[in-house]
C-alpha cells in the first residue's frame, strides 16, 4: 500500500522546483507495470485521521506500507504511535532531500517507528521503497 499525506494530490503543480513536474497518478502506472507480480494499492487524504484510519485498516493485513506523510512527518505523534502498532512494516518516503531544506523539516515525527527513511530521489524514491520492502520480506 502506498499512502499519500497532504499536499501530495497537488504533485506536478505544487512547487515543481522541489517535488517535479509529474503528478503521482502518471507516476503509479509506471510501479505496477515494473511491479506486475505486486498488488500496489494507493490511498491519499490531506486529513491526518483519515491517513490513521487507512494505516489501521491495512496495516494487519499487507505485506508493507509505503508512507509519504507530508507535512505531517514533521508534527505527528499520532501518526508514530498508529505506525509503532501496526504488524507490517511501514517505509517512510519523501520526494525532495528533507535535509537540505528548512530546519523544521530535519526531524521526523514517524521515523523511529519505520523500518527504513528514503529521500531525496524524487519520485523514485517510491520504488526504493517497495524495492527496500521486497527484498527484506
Amino acid at each position: 500500500m502506498i499512502i499519500n499525506g497532504p499536499n501530495l494530490n497537488l504533485l506536478g503543480v505544487r512547487e515543481p522546483g522541489i517535488y517535479g513536474s509529474g503528478s503521482f497518478e502518471s507516476y503509479l502506472p509506471q510501479l505496477r507495470a515494473r511491479y506486475a507480480d505486486v498488488e500496489l494499492d494507493y490511498y491519499q487524504s490531506n486529513i491526518e485521521g483519515e491517513l490513521i484510519d487507512k494505516l489501521q485498516e491495512v496495516g494487519f493485513t499487507f505485506d508493507g506500507i509505503v508512507l509519504n506523510a507530508g507535512a505531517y512527518t514533521h508534527t505527528s505523534v499520532a501518526l508514530l504511535d498508529c505506525i509503532r502498532s501496526l504488524k507490517c512494516p511501514v517505509v517512510e518516503v519523501h520526494i525532495s532531500n528533507v535535509h537540505q531544506r528548512e530546519e523544521f523539516r530535519h526531524h521526523s515525527m514517524i521515523s523511529a517507528g519505520c523500518k527504513g527513511v528514503i529521500c531525496g530521489f524524487g519520485l523514485d524514491s517510491y520504488r526504493l521503497a517497495i524495492e527496500g520492502l521486497i527484498q527484506n520480506s
